[in-house]
């Protein structure tokens, strides 16, 4: 299929987009947390009556981050890389933070470390051994605060990693050329 090593670069990075491609039909939305669950046809649906609200994405990653449409446009993406977990966990840590119940707060905040934070979890977030290790001291006392240090890294994360990606992936950039062709014409 791949010959000699100038082929084998065009044939990896054929092979890359099909997997991007792939992601999104294979992945099945789970996200469970505040935002929609996402499919091709819906995001469609959606964004065409909130043309406007998709081109404020690219404002900011608070703007991405307070649109339900963009945390559910921005996690399809993020599954497509295999790298949702900052997001679950912050939205999460979000989730969390609106906790009143002060006898169900330990018992959620050690379901969110042994799902994101311990080594080795299912959906381990990118942290330091640090910030790690303050997190786990924090469970002590489980406060609303308890996870800030871990949430402002893998919020830092994704806004420095992930959302620039995002922002250059060819689903956006036709998603903004879609829209800005319709606002020409309309």
């Amino acid at each position: 299929m791949c010959r000699g090593l100038a082929a084998l670069s065009t044939c990896l990075e054929r092979a890359k987009q099909l997997k991007t491609r792939l992601g999104i039909l294979v992945h099945k939305p789970e996200l469970g947390h505040e935002a929609d669950s996402f499919n091709t046809s819906e995001q469609g649906t959606k964004l065409r009556n909130s043309s406007e609200e998709a081109l404020e994405w690219k404002k900011s990653f608070d703007h991405l981050l307070k649109s339900k449409n963009g945390v559910a446009t921005f996690h399809a993406f993020l599954k497509t890389e295999f790298s949702e977990e900052n997001l679950e966990f912050w939205l999460a840590c979000e989730e969390f933070k609106k906790s009143r119940s002060k006898t169900k707060l330990s018992s959620k905040a050690h379901r969110i470390f042994k799902e994101f934070v311990q080594n080795e979890a299912p959906k381990e977030v990118n942290i330091d051994h640090e910030t790690r290790e303050i997190t786990r001291k924090n469970l002590t006392v489980a406060t609303t605060s308890c996870f800030d240090a871990a949430q402002v890294k893998t919020r830092t994360l994704m806004e420095k990693d992930s959302y620039p990606r995002f922002l250059k992936s060819a689903s956006y950039q036709d998603l903004t050329v879609e829209i800005t062709s319709k606002q020409l014409h309309t």
